[in-house]
């Protein structure tokens, strides 16, 4: 029988940001802490791997972005790539985090970038796994077909078509285990904890009317002031959704980073290849940090 809870002992903490309640993981201790920002349709469970296994080498946060994990997940709510960058904004200054190395993934790439560009001076280096930064370039049809009206959001929200479907098409090397699948989909067991699911998927801007598409275009010019910082990516090359064009467009505005290539990975790049992000994780704490006005 599966037992997700025992891959995920972590001590359950709660902040209020924004009037509602976030859920987050605090292990460890050390001036180097590392913070690790899921997307969508995923939690803090994505990262366990990472806590468990540098809890003992530094302090190391998770969090749950409003509507996931264990975090509230309110009917109503500003459920927009710049209210949730805007929350995390509001974790680093309140639990005063400085020298951060931020791992980022999915739409966590997006809002933990923005965090950083907001708060440059609190992070100190950047691990990237599969994400964007930038208006869309292309919208693969599986997701578009989440986005017809009506249709898209009942599949998601009363058919689980999002989540459910992503523990089998987004990985590619080997298939999750039962433990793996079902912590991924705990906390979204019903319609109504599936709405950020789904407001995710809406918020992703087809054209230029949409208000993130303006969000996304201020992002990506302001990643220029991360230039400077250590940074490393991972990127699971079988991706068919942030597929290989989405790296080579952020290796330009972090032109000294490491790139590690996982030819046989797909979206789920920590579930897929965790020890792989881990020593790369490891090897960016080992480096200097950054210099000039931005560094920390």
């Amino acid at each position: 029988m599966a037992n997700w809870r025992s891959e995920y002992d972590f001590l359950a903490r709660f902040i209020q940001i924004d009037g509602k309640k976030m859920h987050y993981l605090d292990e460890g201790e050390g001036t180097q802490p590392i913070v690790c920002v899921h997307g969508n349709p995923t939690w803090s469970f994505y990262y366990r791997r990472l806590l468990r296994d540098l809890r003992g080498e530094t302090r190391v946060i998770a969090i749950d972005h409003v509507g996931c994990g264990l975090s509230e997940k309110p009917l109503e709510y500003n459920y927009t790539l710049a209210q949730h960058t805007s929350n995390l904004v509001s974790i680093l200054d309140r639990l005063d985090l400085k020298n951060v190395l931020m791992v980022v993934h999915d739409w966590g790439g997006a809002i933990g970038l923005g965090a950083a560009v907001a708060r440059p001076d609190r992070i100190g280096k950047l691990m990237i796994l599969n994400t964007a930064a930038f208006p869309p370039p292309y919208v693969p049809l599986r997701i578009a077909a989440c986005r017809f009206p009506v249709l898209g959001s009942f599949a998601i929200r009363y058919l689980n078509a999002f989540a459910g479907s992503a523990v089998t098409m987004a990985v590619h090397r080997k298939k999750l285990t039962p433990n793996a699948k079902d912590g991924l989909l705990a906390p979204y067991s019903s319609p109504h904890h599936r709405v950020a699911i789904d407001r995710f998927v809406r918020d992703i801007p087809l054209t230029k009317k949409h208000p993130t598409y303006a969000t996304l275009e201020t992002l990506e010019s302001g990643l220029k002031v991360l230039s400077k910082k250590p940074a490393a990516f991972v990127w699971g090359m079988r991706d068919w959704c942030f597929r290989p064009e989405c790296l080579e467009r952020l290796r330009k505005h972090f032109p000294d980073a490491k790139v590690r290539k996982l030819e046989d990975v797909g979206h789920y790049v920590m579930e897929e290849a965790p020890e792989e992000v881990i020593e790369e994780v490891r090897a960016l704490l080992t480096m200097p940090g950054s210099k000039g006005s931005h560094g920390s």
